[in-house]
């Protein structure tokens, strides 16, 4: 799935060095709630489970040049409700706020009603997520707020 700025592509093991540096990035570990650290090892071993399961399609967020520069998923799929969950995150601050988000959402949008036959996707994001949120703007993603409080370096905040 080709866009103006981005494209789509199933994700790769070769992605996989990009997926590690994000989750070890503070900024990113932050806006996505992930506490628990991560080996290399556990990457492989996420995306070695995650290719064998058929609820979830894994997508690398390229730039033109096929650079990776985030992930995006479509999970826990259920047909016969219609209806799946979604992720999305780049990988790097430097991504930030060129566009690249907003278009990998609205492509994994067009991909998840016109080619999956969804009718719902479900996204659950950190009310503290300004940039994440901004990105769902003017899309037909409706995402959950987490609000609740949530311990980051030792301090709840909300």
């Amino acid at each position: 799935m080709k866009g103006d700025l981005v494209c789509l592509r199933r994700l790769e093991k070769r992605d996989l060095h990009s997926f590690y540096q994000a989750i070890e990035n503070k900024e990113i570990r932050y806006m996505t709630g992930t506490k628990k650290q991560f080996t290399y090892e556990d990457v492989v071993q996420f995306y070695d489970k995650a290719a064998d399961d058929s609820t979830r399609h894994d997508f690398a967020i390229c730039l033109l040049n096929d650079q990776c520069i985030g992930d995006l998923a479509i999970l826990e799929i259920d047909e016969g409700n219609k209806k799946a969950a979604f992720s999305i995150a780049l990988h790097d601050p430097k991504y930030f706020n060129k566009g690249y988000g907003r278009e990998a959402v609205q492509l994994a949008l067009d991909y998840a009603f016109h080619k999956l036959n969804l009718n719902r996707l479900q996204l659950e994001v950190y009310s503290h997520n300004k940039r994440g949120l901004k990105a769902y703007e003017g899309s037909c993603v409706k995402p959950c707020l987490l609000t609740e409080y949530i311990q980051m370096k030792s301090l709840w905040e909300f």
